[in-house]
């Protein structure tokens, strides 16, 4: 499975899900959207300063009345993000969007008591990327929200991926617990938490997905090295998710996907009762596209 194919896969949607939009205000923001329009990804419900949303529109030239838009005023950015977060709580939108706006504004509303978007689970970042050179798609969690995350706090974040892995068609996805070694050593506390894990999804406890580990980064993606050290796993060699147990490894290995794979990336953050889309400056419009299209695949 590639990118260009979850892309055909939204085009050909009849019924077209609809992304809310806080604080979409900037050029960044709506050009983003517009490249969603362009290719017919989705319909969008844009909360912010409507005369603010108008010229930043205007300086990018995208044409406010179309079928793919509608406006709704807000009066402050604290008032775009609470609206656009009701929009998804109460399922008039299916995807929450950041736009010109702090993060830490719309996790905060997320998690706000009575927003209707939390589920039980923490928030927790999933990537996903196309590599070239392999067959199929890559998921990483978590390089962007959890520090030290406990061994239930790994629980958590796999079920989230494991969600998003889902919603794409990935039935029973593959997990791998990173850590330095294949074998449980007692100094590393990554390669227990890995074992333990295993033991859970083994007796139900971590569900729809099958877990191995711990497992190091080359024999949970390579046949080869799997074979080389007699692996005996299900995982080793053809894992879907790898599962970090710091946020410095998830955030090296995004980095090093990106920057000496030329891999391609969408992000999300799940966890809630809806995917959110959090595009950064520093995103190109590519991954900005594919992480809306993450988005609504798996909402």
């Amino acid at each position: 499975m590639k990118f260009e194919q979850l892309m055909n896969g939204l085009q050909e949607m009849q019924e077209k899900k609809t992304v809310a939009v806080a604080e979409a205000t900037n050029a960044e923001t709506l050009k983003a959207i517009k490249d969603g329009i362009d290719k017919n990804l989705a319909l969008f419900k844009l909360f912010g300063d409507m005369e603010s949303i108008r010229q930043s529109a205007s300086e990018i030239g995208l044409d406010l009345n179309n079928d793919h838009i509608t406006l709704h005023h807000a009066t402050s950015v604290d008032n775009a993000v609470e609206k656009a977060v009701q929009s998804v709580s109460e399922e008039r939108s299916d995807v929450l969007m950041k736009g010109n706006v702090a993060t830490k504004i719309v996790l905060k509303a997320v998690l706000k008591k009575g927003s209707g978007l939390r589920n039980g689970r923490i928030l927790s970042h999933v990537a996903m990327f196309e590599i070239p050179g392999r067959d199929r798609l890559l998921f990483l969690t978590d390089a962007g929200m959890n520090i030290a995350p406990d061994l239930e706090e790994k629980v958590q974040i796999i079920q989230n991926a494991v969600d998003i892995a889902t919603g794409l068609g990935i039935m029973m996805p593959k997990v791998a617990p990173l850590a330095a070694v294949e074998i449980v050593n007692p100094a590393m506390q990554a390669s227990i938490d890995a074992a333990v894990l295993s033991q859970m999804q083994k007796r139900g406890q971590i569900k729809d997905c099958i877990v191995d580990g711990p497992l190091a980064f080359d024999n949970a993606i390579s046949m080869e090295s799997k074979e080389e050290k007699h692996i005996d796993s299900e995982v080793a060699g053809n894992a879907d998710i790898l599962v970090c147990p710091y946020i410095e490894v998830g955030n090296t290995l995004y980095k090093s996907f990106t920057y000496f794979a030329n891999a391609k990336v969408a992000g999300v953050i799940s966890g809630a009762k809806a995917p959110i889309v959090l595009t950064s400056r520093a995103d190109t419009a590519e991954t900005r596209v594919h992480s809306l299209a993450l988005a609504l695949l798996s909402s």
